[in-house]
């Protein structure tokens, strides 16, 4: 009973911790990414990010975006813009100007950083609650006022 709570939160955790989709070298997008999945940029984009999984800037990537908001982020290529992740790594290609909130943080020798750090414990993403994988639903969220018709006896 407990293991079986255990492994799903392993799973969505190891689902979070990869790419989905990229965005390829030479591609320009302008817009919002948002879900469960995991990005990887290789092109430029512009405007917001907001991903229950992993956002990495490849180093020919470009993001412009007033906030990145995932659980893991790795720069390797440009960002303007404020991040907020459980995990942020700016390699030694990565360039960052805006400020950061993050639970994890690191760079390496030659990362760029101009804004401010902020260290917290837990970081809230602002993204909702999360989703309810598939085949988990219980009658508690099954929706009020929805009955299913009385059995009749033979």
């Amino acid at each position: 009973m407990f293991r079986k709570s255990s492994e799903q939160s392993t799973a969505v955790g190891q689902a979070n911790a990869r790419v989905d989709s990229v965005l390829g070298a030479g591609v320009a997008w302008q817009g919002q990414i948002s879900g469960t999945g995991g990005v990887r940029i290789e092109g430029a984009f512009d405007g917001e990010i907001a991903l229950r999984g992993l956002v990495v800037i490849g180093e020919q990537g470009r993001v412009t975006c007033e906030h990145i908001r995932a659980m893991t982020v790795i720069v390797a290529g440009s960002v303007k813009g404020d991040i907020t992740a459980h995990k942020l790594e700016i390699t030694r290609t990565g360039r960052v100007w805006g400020d950061v909130v993050a639970a994890s943080f690191s760079t390496e020798e030659g990362a760029f950083l101009r804004g401010k750090i902020t260290m917290e414990e837990q970081v809230d993403l602002g993204l909702g609650p999360e989703p309810i994988p598939e085949g988990d639903a219980d009658e508690s969220s099954i929706a009020e006022g929805v009955a299913e018709p009385p059995l009749e006896e033979a």
